[in-house]
């Protein structure tokens, strides 16, 4: 058995359901790449992408059995943040990669239970032909015209999908403003969500306040990321964090996510990244960060 499915159902829901009392305020936003049957066996159990399509159909009827109402990020973080869903009983659904087996597989799932996501489209792999990125097809724009006609809300995953934190910031600042006026174009509709690719660099305080602001100036009002956990009052709006769902989510493991249960990974998860910021990447942003730094903030 997995160490965090073992610590997360044998330690944690039970501490967490005998001294929590009533529903924590927290909003659990899960992270979605691919609902295909992809197989993924070489790769660790959390760091997996793919969620079969039958694996993802019990998820949504889970969050429906359950009294789960599903909504937008927009929707979900409003809300959140004037008190108006403080039951514990809101979820965000987000997909990234803008991946096609979004909408052959998972809308036509969404649309069964009556609920909705939102997607992140890198535009550089988005056509009026399928594209493919890392190998799998993705979507056209007459398909996300489609989806965004019936409710599904589209935002920016950069132009080309790169490692910001290796880029200076005026490609960083391109990245996320030319994504996001190519969408709007496209759609004919503002974009104010973005999610951010790979890794987020939690532990290099400077870059992600920095990043923060050039997120801020470009026109979005929220960022999803890769830190890990659901969102909490007070949280900021431009370093939100998800919880990673794959096909080894089965059921329990499933309910503890939502309820937070998982959260504690944060924990280890921020302590290895600035270990690994400390010892590891020692200079290797120091020059180009501090130049284009500078040039972002003037």
């Amino acid at each position: 058995m997995r160490l965090d499915r073992l610590i997360t159902l044998g330690l944690v829901q039970p501490i967490h359901r005998a001294v929590s009392g009533p529903r924590r305020a927290q909003l659990p936003i899960l992270m979605y790449h691919s609902i295909s049957d992809g197989a993924e066996d070489a790769v660790s159990p959390y760091y997996r992408t793919a969620t079969r399509p039958a694996v993802f159909a019990q998820h949504m009827a889970l969050l429906r059995a359950e009294g789960y109402r599903v909504v937008s990020l927009q929707t979900g973080l409003r809300e959140f943040r004037s008190g108006s869903s403080d039951n514990g009983k809101t979820v965000v659904l987000t997909f990234d990669d803008g991946l096609r087996d979004f909408y052959t597989s998972a809308f036509p799932i969404l649309r069964e239970h009556g609920q909705t996501a939102s997607v992140f489209l890198p535009t550089a792999f988005i056509g009026d032909q399928p594209g493919h990125f890392k190998g799998q097809e993705c979507m056209t724009w007459s398909e996300a015209r489609e989806l965004h006609e019936a409710g599904i809300e589209i935002g920016s995953h950069t132009v080309n999908h790169p490692r910001l934190y290796e880029l200076g910031f005026a490609d960083i600042r391109a990245e996320l403003a030319n994504s996001k006026a190519v969408i709007e174009d496209r759609l004919g509709s503002a974009v104010v969500s973005f999610a951010y690719p790979y890794a987020f660099p939690v532990a290099d305080r400077s870059f992600v306040r920095a990043f923060g602001d050039v997120v801020a100036q470009t026109g979005y009002r929220y960022c999803v990321t890769t830190a890990l956990g659901c969102v909490k009052p007070g949280d900021d709006a431009y370093r939100l964090k998800r919880l990673p769902v794959n096909s080894s989510d089965d059921p329990a493991l499933f309910r503890a996510k939502l309820e937070g249960c998982y959260d504690w990974l944060e924990i280890p998860q921020r302590a290895f990244k600035r270990w690994k910021l400390r010892f590891l990447d020692s200079g290797r942003r120091s020059n180009s960060f501090s130049d284009s730094m500078g040039a972002s903030l003037n």
